[in-house]
């Protein structure tokens, strides 16, 4: 008589490896499907603040990054005008992954709404990216610099905020880090914001030098709360768009501060001319008409 049970290997047992397997492969595919869902990106700009045709064109320049943007799938953008008021703001900011701001005082845009303020927190806290460009950065009054410095991690305002518009030469200070990838020095002629307030812990990413000092006029930031954060002061004039540095620059500013890999070489920011143009129209050259340097906001000048 034999012992079956002792011939007989037990099936439930024989599937275990597979079983361990097929659970491996889905939770796999799972991560992979989570990791491939696309980054949502808000690129809120608004319309005309005063300044001269061709400067502060700020929905254009929304408009701009999208359509650089278009060649990376696992980037959704939505742009928007934030000109106030903009009660459909918070519903926006909840539903994305980071913002990006090309607005006028931006400091004061990010908080005087109490609604979208703590809509701007919760997107920080859930590990957002928040990106600012030109006027983005700061706000004529100071009591704004807290707020936007806990957020973004540099900022201007108060009597002691200073601008020049000048040619000067952007040199890296951080030539491995990935959003200078496939950059080098260059010259550009462009408004700087310079004397920031910065946050500990920002990374510089362009200098310039003015009125004898190393500023920084670009930077990142890994926030505590998990997020990133990244800050360009220049692209006063929309021509500067039409330089390949400043596109690659801002572009991939954007997919690091997604948490996206930026390819080691830099990224191809090729676009068609027309996209570029306001009304039909190529903007000439920064720095092609005379332009006077100005140290500091006068209060009757335009707000900066």
């Amino acid at each position: 008589m034999f012992n079956h049970a002792r011939n007989t290997r037990c099936p439930t047992r024989a599937l275990l490896p597979a079983v361990f397997f097929l659970l491996f492969c889905l939770a796999t595919a799972g991560a992979f499907a989570a990791d491939a869902k696309p980054r949502r990106l808000l690129i809120v700009g608004q319309g005309p603040d005063g300044h001269p045709p061709t400067t502060h064109e700020f929905m254009p320049g929304a408009k701009v990054l999208a359509e650089l943007l278009k060649p990376f799938p696992e980037i959704q953008t939505t742009i928007a005008n934030a000109d106030e008021p903009w009660p459909e703001g918070p519903k926006l900011i909840d539903a994305a992954d980071g913002i990006a701001m090309f607005v006028t005082q931006g400091a004061q845009w990010m908080q005087d709404d109490p609604a979208r303020r703590a809509a701007l927190k919760r997107l920080a806290a859930r590990g957002g990216a928040v990106i600012a460009l030109h006027w983005s950065v700061g706000a004529k009054d100071a009591k704004y610099i807290q707020g936007q410095l806990d957020l973004l991690g540099g900022t201007r305002g108060g009597e002691q905020r200073k601008y020049q518009k000048l040619e000067v030469e952007l040199k890296r200070a951080d030539p491995k880090h990935p959003i200078l990838s496939g950059l080098g020095d260059f010259k550009v002629f462009d408004e700087f914001y310079y004397a920031l307030d910065r946050s500990p812990g920002i990374t510089p990413l362009f200098t310039a030098n003015i009125d004898g000092h190393d500023e920084t006029v670009a930077w990142s930031w890994d926030r505590p709360d998990g997020g990133r954060a990244f800050g360009f002061v220049a692209l006063h004039f929309h021509s500067n768009w039409q330089l390949p540095a400043y596109r690659r620059f801002v572009v991939q500013g954007v997919l690091w501060s997604l948490k996206l890999p930026v390819p080691a070489g830099g990224v191809n920011v090729d676009i068609d001319s027309k996209k570029l143009q306001l009304d039909g129209v190529l903007p000439p050259p920064a720095g092609s008409e005379k332009v006077k340097n100005t140290k500091k906001v006068k209060a009757e000048k335009p707000a900066k």
